[in-house]
């Protein structure tokens, strides 16, 4: 009885909250046609052309978005596939900012096409990666990841560099359900419509998906056409959606889970369950951002809403996530072998640094195009290339060291600042500092960012210590608390405020106008937190090694952890403050010190660190040089090469070195 009260109950559920988005609808209209909304015309047209069109956007929006994720769910038999985790929607989005540049007629032809081409053309990256893996979960996602964030990087690298951003395009971006008209709607309604048809008519290939591939050619499937015809209208389906309303994530995760975790079972009851839950979520979500955001509610994204919901519900299901079966990072290790000169390599390694640094002092482009400075105009330049090489320099040493002891405090390759969201938990302490005073100091930020680094760093590793939680669940938790950072950022910088421009500078990683002091600040802050790794190296040696190896060899487990952490979250934080959140530096430079035979703590912390500096001044230098005479943040110039060094590492099956 117990089991068939479940959905009855779930029913009620979703009916209360359908009730509750329904209500909401109504306070929003009834605003709209109160006497001092303007005169009856107005108020009309208002109602008929941008709040009732919002409204059925958000229903149809969610219900596709919700279908589109239960069809990748299925068909690649991963729970936490959806169109923003395996970057479709950031692949629309770089299509569309490509084409919005470089051939705008191509958007009047047909902006859906456009978006789908870069939907599909990111989607089948991810599968060719991770084909060798047989579309492990894991993999797919973690390319899946790397493929968004570096897309999304390309995007505003795109426009930067054409000097052509609009704050507006930010917030399409962020994903925004405000309409002028009719026309978008129906054309969403008539794709739904035609997806879901499809989607009934290969209701049973969907059941015999739920088996093995040998079963599945047993019972008369064409495994690989059906798999990719179903993939087709997903991505169809969800960048037609980016198209007309930018990417809203999460709902394609959510919608599937909760319709199973609500009493969906059988192919049939998702198919007809997850669209209406999707619906309900993304109609009350939008709802929300309009009751709560006030006047200015029509510039809030609604993407960030359903993110800054969406990251709790993720770190939520993780636990509950049992049809999953989680691969482990270390089995079959990659072996790498260790370097015989360990000192020799270093000294390589410093000539590689100089040598990066050299040539961003000296060489550089002008109107008279190349030349190699020296002599009084070397003198000249050094007042401005100057301060950005240091500054560089100590930020990727910074991120090197941080990276360094996540990946040793959690035993995790692939762990670091970026990608456990601790770089964009630095910039909402520094959302709060910039909100709460008005000319706020500089060491005023730099403690908030401090701080906003440590909470989320503390939550991750407070994850990573609970029982049966493995790396992996360790690095899908740490896209959560990314993509819920991440979602208050973008509330924060959608408000228009003279902070939010600060935010949106900080957050690009530009440090194209800094000073002499700031670099010297940047070099004793560095060489302060740094310095007492060198110390800590034999903690660094035995904590990968686990608790009991830890007490057995007297380490202060508690203690050591705490210094570490606190470490960690002071380096991230100077160096994001710097640089922006995402370079990915913190996580290569320690991967190639281990990559070329730097295995023992103090080799392979030098090594990280001379990486770090000599790839952020590489980059900074790239920046200045790529797109002349724009010059590019480096922080997203930065992420553009270590996301491609990423997908490229994935796609090779090195992301199952132990560490």
């Amino acid at each position: 009885m117990a089991e068939a009260a479940l959905p009855r109950r779930s029913v009620l559920l979703w009916a209360l909250l359908a009730l509750c988005a329904a209500m909401l609808c109504v306070l929003i209209i009834a605003e709209h046609l109160s006497p001092g909304a303007g005169t009856q015309t107005l108020r009309r047209v208002i109602l008929f052309q941008a709040t009732l069109p919002r409204a059925a956007m958000a229903v149809l929006c969610g219900a596709a978005l919700g279908l589109s994720g239960l069809l990748l769910q299925r068909v690649l038999r991963n729970p936490l596939a959806e169109p923003s985790t395996l970057g479709i929607s950031a692949g629309a989005q770089l299509a569309m900012a490509a084409a919005a540049i470089y051939a705008p007629s191509f958007l009047e032809a047909g902006r859906e096409g456009v978006a789908l081409v870069g939907g599909l053309a990111a989607v089948a990256l991810i599968l060719a990666l991770n084909w060798r893996r047989d579309l492990e979960p894991v993999s797919v996602v973690l390319a899946g990841m790397m493929v968004s964030l570096t897309t999304t990087a390309a995007s505003a690298a795109l426009i930067l560099a054409n000097g052509e951003y609009m704050f507006s395009l930010f917030i399409w971006g962020g994903g925004t359900l405000a309409q002028q008209g009719w026309a978008p709607t129906l054309s969403i309604a008539l794709r739904l419509l035609l997806v879901a048809g499809a989607s009934l008519l290969l209701l049973r290939p969907f059941t015999i998906f739920g088996l093995d591939d040998a079963n599945a050619r047993s019972l008369g499937v064409s495994l690989y056409a059906t798999r990719f015809m179903v993939i087709g209208l997903a991505v169809w389906l969800a960048a037609s959606v980016t198209a007309e309303v930018g990417i809203i994530g999460f709902i394609g995760l959510a919608a599937p889970a909760l319709a199973h975790m609500s009493g969906a079972r059988s192919p049939r009851q998702k198919l007809i369950a997850t669209p209406l839950i999707g619906a309900i979520l993304l109609w009350l979500a939008d709802g929300l951002v309009q009751l709560f955001a006030g006047s200015g509610g029509e510039r809030i994204p609604t993407g960030a809403a359903t993110a800054l919901l969406g990251g709790p519900l993720l770190l939520w299901l993780l636990p509950r996530l049992r049809m999953l079966e989680w691969p482990s990072l270390g089995a079959k290790p990659h072996v790498t072998r260790r370097a015989d000169r360990p000192v020799l390599l270093l000294g390589l390694l410093l000539a590689f640094a100089l040598a990066a640094a050299g040539l961003a002092l000296t060489l550089g482009r002008g109107p008279d195009g190349w030349n190699l400075a020296h002599g009084a105009l070397l003198q000249d330049l050094l007042a401005f290339r100057g301060p950005r090489v240091a500054i560089a320099a100590a930020s990727g040493a910074m991120l090197a060291a941080a990276g360094t002891i996540i990946q040793r405090l959690t035993g995790n390759p692939l762990a670091s600042p970026e990608i456990l969201g601790v770089g964009t938990g630095a910039g909402v302490g520094l959302a709060a500092v910039l909100y709460l005073s008005a000319m706020p100091e500089q060491g005023a930020q730099l403690a908030g960012a401090g701080a906003g680094a440590l909470v989320v760093l503390a939550v991750m590793l407070a994850i990573a210590a609970r029982s049966g939680f493995g790396p992996e669940r360790l690095l899908l938790a740490g896209i959560a608390m990314s993509a819920l950072c991440s979602a208050i950022l973008t509330a924060a910088i959608a408000t228009g405020s003279r902070q939010a421009f600060q935010l949106l500078q900080w957050l690009s990683g530009s440090i194209s106008e800094v000073a002499a002091n700031e670099a010297w600040l940047a070099w004793a802050a560095a060489t302060l937190l740094i310095t007492p790794l060198f110390f800590a190296t034999r903690w660094l040696d035995v904590l990968p090694l686990g608790r009991t190896t830890a007490h057995a060899l007297g380490l202060p487990l508690a203690m050591s952890r705490l210094l570490l952490v606190v470490l960690c979250a002071g380096l991230t934080a100077v160096a994001s403050l710097l640089v922006g959140p995402l370079s990915f530096i913190g996580l290569i430079a320690p991967h190639l010190a281990r990559l070329i035979g730097l295995h023992r703590p103090l080799p392979a912390l030098v090594g990280a660190l001379l990486i770090g500096s000599g790839l952020m001044v590489v980059s900074d230098w790239l920046s200045r040089m790529v797109a002349f005479p724009y010059q590019l943040p480096l922080g997203l110039f930065a992420s553009l090469i270590g996301g491609t060094y990423l997908i490229w590492m994935l796609g090779r099956g090195e992301s199952r070195e132990a560490a």
